[in-house]
């Protein structure tokens, strides 16, 4: 709808009446004249035609001041409402991109698929029911980056994950380094609610930063950080020296103390993900966990029409110029 964002200016919408109607007309000198008794009839023509002119620029004058008013109002077009629900909470997720994450020890729709692939698909998942939060996103490996900074758009932190590549952050596991990372980035913010949710299949085997270190000053900072300890207990593989199969534990690399350990102190929690079922299953916990609260604020965007009004009433302004400059044209043909 159209509103204006200063109405009160159209107060003055009057002024100029107000002024020609009380304000003293200036004097004029009182000089000479030569009287001329065929005047009257020699100039009928001329003062109707300069009657209907000073009427032009009356009515034309009049509009141009009302476009002018108009414009100063500031008018602006409101579009819809528009919700944007607010939890005022800030949420950073770190999936380990290391080698490891390559092993193929899960299973999605009936195909065996990598650790990376089904992590994937549940913190997808995961993402797109947290609406309203302020997500974002670190990948670490033998080093931690920020994927995708915190946001809103929970389209882009997604289409961030799906583009997540094994080893791209190199093959180790630095645990420490994405903590210490979390930290360093929510640290800026005045947001209460802050958590960390880390993904990890192996121990802190790179860095610089050491994983208990990094709870501590993320404790300090109330950072509250979920682990999730991922990998199947056994997985049968080819046997290179007999032609057969042979069962292991592909999880044996896991750091399930150290883990602990980080939730504990910052308090949070450790879970354990065996399968695909479970690590849907946990982040739905964590959905419980950390509710999503219903406040919401409303948006209306705006756009400015000012410069309409405007423009016409400078176009405006130039008629009687145009008016007078033809006349001029076709006296001098």
């Amino acid at each position: 709808m159209l509103s204006f964002d200063w109405p009160w200016l159209f107060c003055i919408l009057p002024l100029p009446f107000i002024i020609w109607r009380f304000a003293r007309p200036a004097e004029t000198a009182q000089e000479a004249a030569l009287y001329v008794p065929f005047y009257n009839e020699i100039t009928t023509q001329s003062k109707n035609q300069l009657s209907k002119r000073n009427n032009f620029l009356l009515y034309l004058g009049i509009l141009i001041w009302c476009l002018l008013v108009a414009s100063a109002a500031r008018p602006q077009w409101l579009g819809e409402p528009i919700v944007l629900p607010l939890t005022g909470r800030d949420i950073l997720i770190a999936i380990d991109i290391s080698g490891s994450m390559e092993t193929p020890d899960f299973n999605v729709n009936g195909e065996q698929v990598t650790r990376l692939d089904m992590v994937k698909s549940t913190a997808g998942e995961f993402i797109k029911r947290r609406e309203g939060d302020n997500l974002g996103l670190i990948l670490f490996g033998s080093q931690a980056y920020l994927q995708t900074p915190l946001t809103f758009d929970r389209a882009t932190v997604k289409t961030m994950l799906d583009d997540a590549t094994i080893g791209l952050a190199g093959k180790d596991t630095a645990i420490g380094d994405a903590i210490g990372l979390a930290v360093k980035r929510l640290r800026k913010d005045n947001i209460e609610q802050r958590i960390l949710v880390l993904l990890t299949d192996g121990a802190n085997t790179s860095g610089e930063v050491d994983p208990l270190k990094a709870a501590e000053l993320a404790a300090t900072e109330k950072l509250k950080i979920y682990t999730i300890g991922i990998g199947a207990d056994s997985m049968e593989v080819r046997n290179s020296f007999l032609f057969g199969k042979q069962t292991i534990n592909p999880s044996k690399d896991l750091d399930e103390k150290t883990l602990q350990t980080i939730a504990d102190s910052t308090g949070g929690q450790y879970f354990r993900a065996r399968d695909t079922k479970g690590l849907s299953d946990i982040y739905k916990q964590l959905d419980k966990l950390e509710p999503q609260q219903t406040d919401s604020v409303y948006f209306r965007p705006t756009k400015t029409l000012y410069h309409w009004p405007l423009s016409l009433a400078l176009l405006l302004s130039l008629l009687p110029g145009l008016s007078k400059l033809t006349r001029v044209l076709v006296r001098g043909a």
